[in-house]
């Protein structure tokens, strides 16, 4: 049956929480929440507003690192003032993972393209995570969920890198395509492992642009707002957000599905599964 999927068609901050109690599994110790906190410019992240409730209940230490690219958030003194003018940093306690190196490498024995990750070195303070994503597009991999969230996103800025280049950083840009989705499953799979499972997953279907919150000028959104998803399941929890754009009758449908299939964006999923982290399988408990 797989694991289980909370969904609500219900979005707010409230129900947000609802969903992580429901979902059974307390964060305990140094609690990181991993999400994501908006490129200077992108319009459609998701505010320190609306995720103050879930943050404030668990009680824990928003977490980011730096960049791979040019922008507001490839350099510590960058990304620390914009964490700061975008409220991260006014509302919560802070942690820039890889402020400072060297970083935490995570090996990854079983790797079909990495065989080690590395991420920001503080995370290793820390003994469980809460990762809050955005669903959405992506312009390279397709969408972003809570995949992209434990690879890309807890990578170190030489992290990124790596997973982009498949191995090689000198290739960020250029790598093999399929390479590049089976390093993030790889990547995605080391944090797993380091927590040993101490983690819980939200995914918010809002906003839902073809562009990923790392674009300073994205699309704006091209189709309703579908839901609060709640797993257990990384790769159970993607799965289920691609199965809810699949089966929506909004218009701006197949805009999104041609940035997801175009870019092969299943493929983390598939290939996240191989590695056996997680199930493609699941049972979606929907919520009023």
């Amino acid at each position: 049956m797989g694991a289980k999927v909370y969904f609500s068609r219900t979005i707010t901050p409230e129900k947000v929480v609802q969903l992580y109690e429901l979902a059974g599994k307390k964060l305990t110790g140094n609690v990181a929440i991993k999400l994501h906190s908006g490129e200077k410019g992108n319009q459609n992240f998701l505010r320190p507003e609306f995720w103050k409730p879930v943050i404030e209940h668990v009680g824990g230490t928003v977490v980011e690192c730096n960049t791979a690219y040019d922008g507001e958030r490839d350099t510590t003194d960058k990304h620390l003032r914009l964490l700061m003018e975008h409220g991260w940093s006014r509302s919560f306690p802070v942690d820039l993972l890889d402020a400072q190196g060297p970083d935490l490498v995570l090996p990854i024995p079983d790797g079909k393209i990495l065989k080690e990750n590395h991420v920001g070195k503080d995370l290793k303070n820390y003994d469980s995570m809460l990762v809050l994503s955005h669903f959405k597009g992506h312009p390279m991999g397709g969408f972003g969920g809570a995949l992209k969230q434990l690879s890309i996103g807890v990578a170190s800025s030489h992290g990124k890198a790596l997973i982009h280049g498949a191995g090689d950083p000198a290739k960020i840009w250029t790598a093999d395509h399929d390479s590049f989705l089976e390093a993030m499953a790889d990547a995605a799979g080391s944090v797993v492992e380091f927590f040993g499972g101490r983690l819980l997953y939200v995914n918010v279907m809002k906003n839902m642009s073809v562009d990923c919150d790392c674009c300073s000028v994205a699309e704006d959104p091209c189709m309703a707002d579908i839901g609060i998803l709640v797993s257990t399941d990384p790769i159970a929890i993607d799965q289920a957000c691609l199965d809810l754009v699949y089966a929506s009758k909004d218009p701006g449908r197949d805009h999104l599905l041609e940035r997801i299939e175009s870019r092969h964006g299943v493929h983390t999923v598939e290939a996240a599964a191989a590695l056996g982290y997680g199930s493609r399988e699941y049972t979606l408990v929907e919520v009023d």
